[in-house]
């Protein structure tokens, strides 16, 4: 575990190499953990984890990626599940300067689930739905996985039975089903939740509305669900979640698509004003 006066000399070392006019969060941060002796007022793992949530999405040079890893790893010899958690996810995601490796990041979640992490857990349920790591999807695990988040609260957990249900894996395909369950999402969603999950899941909806998956066609219904979905992912590429941004042109392509669908609608004659 690291002792305060290690952290403190760590934070103060790193302070003066960053440059504020390219990190300036990350700078403005560092500069308010710290007293007028230098001494950090922080621990670690709220160190970490706000580094890693500043001036997103730039990349983070080498030696604060080796501090923020270090510090993980110390709160991870002292049993933080969440710690697990976190740096599994660095690992996943593979952004900001972090080493992309699915296998250490299903390590760590597999770590921090054996030590209670509903959203450990729910990360597991990605990796075996898209079988990362591993020769092909394992729907039976994901499914488990997703149900654990699911009871619990999670709505991404949610959402993703929601494919399962929609696209027949593990379980009987049910378009109707799935559709409910994506309302269900939407019905539920908190202000807190909404620019994690809300894009994709109005991205679905907007589809589902669009062609009649599961609900009767609406093309009104389609558009605003589309708007809404660029609206939120918009948020979430911008925000450096590139794996979104082919979503993000589903959704706008999907709009195209309602309003041409929409313009068939209209009665097909003209106004004669004279």
């Amino acid at each position: 575990m690291l002792n305060k006066d290690y952290v403190s000399t760590e934070v103060n070392n790193i302070f003066s190499m960053l440059d504020a006019g390219e990190l300036p969060e990350t700078h403005s941060y560092l500069a308010s953990i710290m007293d007028s002796d230098g001494f950090v007022t922080e621990e670690p793992f709220a160190i970490a984890t706000n580094l890693v949530n500043c001036d997103k999405p730039q990349k983070l040079p080498d030696y604060l990626i080796e501090f923020i890893t270090e510090l993980y790893e110390s709160e991870i010899e002292n049993g933080n599940a969440e710690a697990m958690n976190d740096l599994g996810a660095q690992y996943y995601d593979g952004i900001r300067g972090f080493e992309q490796s699915f296998e250490k990041a299903i390590y760590y979640y597999d770590m921090a689930a054996e030590n209670g992490s509903r959203q450990a857990q729910e990360n597991l349920g990605y990796c075996y739905y898209y079988g990362r790591n591993m020769d092909a999807p394992d729907y039976e695990k994901a499914f488990q996985y997703f149900a654990l988040g699911a009871f619990d609260g999670h709505l991404i957990s949610l959402y993703k039975i929601g494919d399962m249900y929609l696209n027949g894996y593990y379980v009987k395909k049910n378009e109707n089903e799935a559709f409910i369950i994506y309302m269900r999402c939407l019905e539920t969603m908190t202000d807190e939740a909404a620019p994690i999950f809300a894009g994709p899941v109005y991205l679905r909806l907007g589809k589902m509305f669009l062609y009649g998956i599961g609900t009767e066609k609406n093309a009104k219904n389609a558009l605003v669900c589309y708007q809404k979905a660029e609206a939120y992912l918009f948020d979430m590429v911008a925000k450096g979640e590139y794996m979104y941004k082919k979503s993000l042109d589903g959704a706008i392509a999907g709009q195209d698509k309602a309003r041409q669908q929409l313009k068939g609608e209209l009665p097909d004659y003209e106004w004669n004003f004279d």
